[in-house]
């Protein structure tokens, strides 16, 4: 008897269940499988408390073992550390628009012709606010150059 194909949840490709395991729901390609691994293993400290503890004594166990290899990794990639420091810009700037949420102070702009326009990702989490940090070019019109005639 055939078992009917399935289509596998990672890459979307057809595949034949195994027949141990017939409710199988991803293929049996090494990228799919790791992905499978890593999900079970993040729903799995999610759930359980005794897993999650497991697992950060392990950890733990690991880095006290190895208390060198953080600074070693940083030297020896470069590029790693500076999307590291690039992302973690986002994150912080992220965090700080959270706290943001119904802040009701005021600058008094009355003495300025100004629009203030929030345009970008975090707008949505600006919602009742007044204040906000913002990057800001100020152009000013300059004034006309007359020509000077020369004196003869």
């Amino acid at each position: 008897m055939q078992r009917p194909c399935r289509c596998c949840h990672f890459c979307q490709q057809s595949f034949e269940p195994s027949k141990f395991r017939p409710d199988q729901s991803v293929c049996s390609q090494p990228p799919c499988r790791r992905q499978r691994r890593a999900e079970y293993h993040r729903r799995k400290i999610a759930t359980d408390p005794v897993y999650a503890q497991v697992v950060g004594d392990s950890q733990k166990k690991w880095r006290d073992a190895h208390p060198d290899y953080q600074e070693t990794y940083r030297q020896s990639h470069a590029a790693a550390v500076e999307r590291n420091r690039q992302m973690q810009s986002g994150r912080d700037a992220k965090r700080r628009a959270q706290f943001l949420v119904k802040n009701n102070l005021a600058l008094d702009l009355k003495h300025c012709d100004a629009e203030v326009w929030l345009i970008g990702p975090a707008v949505g989490d600006l919602v009742k606010n007044n204040l906000a940090s913002c990057k800001m070019l100020i152009f000013q019109p300059v004034a006309p150059v007359t020509a000077v005639e020369p004196t003869s």
